[in-house]
């Protein structure tokens, strides 16, 4: 199970909810993700919809595991509700691979324990407050991104809920066309040489891998104003992507737009490049699909694991790669500019999607 580290010393600049702001937010997230699940069957939520994502009920009952094991027990003081499931729901004590083959609980059993789990969280926090806001808003952003990790799992088994939005076009508006050689054209817009402040600023919310904020100088570069469309996508490829030719094309794994890139006589952004241009908000399109980056997942220099290690720590290195900007499923409250989703270079199955840059020459 994680390990709780020091608590947060810059926690306090932040604006804190008071109690009832605080359970209005958990609870209208926690009406939006059984929501999202209520035109499923008990079959449906149960077994496994696709090989490399979890049974969409054990998503659920993640979800209360997490939530009783931070805001009830390590906030609040409460002993765990059940103990015995803590290693089932923990996500390295489970991985995906075995979640479809081993007994869990089911739909109503499910529901239940996060029904019991919010009323002990309640608890917690009518006693204690929301303290430095830390754990609160880790809890409240857990379920967040769950519920996204949930409509991928939807997206490729097709049973997504009605309503649910659907990508944009992306057009060239107030952008400067320059032409590919072979007189198609790609909006790029070109960053200045000079430095700027990554990661995020000390009186918000964010993620351990998102501090310290530190400057980072750059040469001048190009990039692409809006993310690349369908229609691009499958001229270069020549593969039929799903959706509007003009909106981004999503689904597509790090190894497939490095070769759409190569092709293109173009590149991947840095996750440096990227943020520098969308602090300067010359990034048009942004929060439809993620979109990939050069860069490998690591700490920036003088990173410390906060609240444990199991958040970010354990997956750095050479094998994951850089994701930035959000997807449409993404929450408004997780998507901002300077939070780093990753994601193994061979998956597809995120809303994932690319938009190039190339050298200033």
């Amino acid at each position: 199970m994680a390990t709780i580290a020091p608590r947060d010393p810059i926690a306090h600049h932040r604006r804190l909810p008071g109690l009832e702001e605080a359970l209005a937010v958990l609870n209208g997230v926690r009406e939006r993700t059984l929501a999202l699940v209520a035109h499923l069957s008990d079959d449906q939520l149960s077994r496994v919809l696709s090989p490399i994502m979890s049974p969409l009920v054990w998503d659920l009952a993640h979800i209360a595991a997490y939530e009783d094991l931070w805001l009830a027990h390590r906030h609040g003081g409460l002993e765990p509700l059940r103990p015995d499931l803590a290693e089932l729901y923990d996500a390295f004590e489970t991985p995906r691979s075995v979640r479809g083959e081993i007994e869990l609980l089911d739909p109503a059993q499910a529901r239940a324990y996060l029904s019991a789990v919010r009323q002990r969280s309640v608890l917690a926090l009518s006693q204690q407050g929301v303290g430095d806001g830390t754990i609160y808003e880790l809890v409240l952003r857990h379920e967040l991104q769950h519920t996204e990790t949930m409509r991928q799992t939807m997206a490729l088994a097709d049973p997504l809920p009605t309503g649910e939005p659907t990508l944009g076009a992306v057009t060239d508006e107030d952008t400067h066309a320059a032409s590919h050689g072979d007189g198609r054209s790609c909006a790029w817009v070109t960053v200045p040489a000079g430095p700027f402040e990554m990661g995020a600023a000390t009186d918000v919310f964010a993620y351990d891998n998102e501090r310290p904020r530190h400057t980072v100088e750059l040469p001048a570069f190009q990039i692409a104003a809006q993310p690349i469309t369908n229609a691009s996508w499958d001229r270069v490829m020549g593969s039929s992507s799903e959706g509007r030719s003009d909106a981004p094309v999503c689904h597509v794994s790090w190894f497939e737009v490095q070769e759409f890139a190569q092709a293109q006589g173009a590149r991947l952004p840095s996750e440096a490049e990227w943020e520098k241009a969308a602090s300067l908000g010359l990034l048009a399109g942004v929060g439809q699909v993620w979109e990939w980056t050069s860069s490998c997942f690591n700490g920036y220099q003088g990173f410390v694991a906060h609240p444990y290690k199991e958040y970010s720590e354990v997956f750095f290195g050479e094998d994951y790669r850089v994701l930035r900007g959000g997807s449409w499923a993404t929450s408004p409250r997780v998507k901002t500019i300077t939070f780093r989703n990753w994601d193994l270079p061979i998956r597809s199955q995120i809303f994932s999607g690319v938009r190039l840059a190339r050298d200033v020459v």
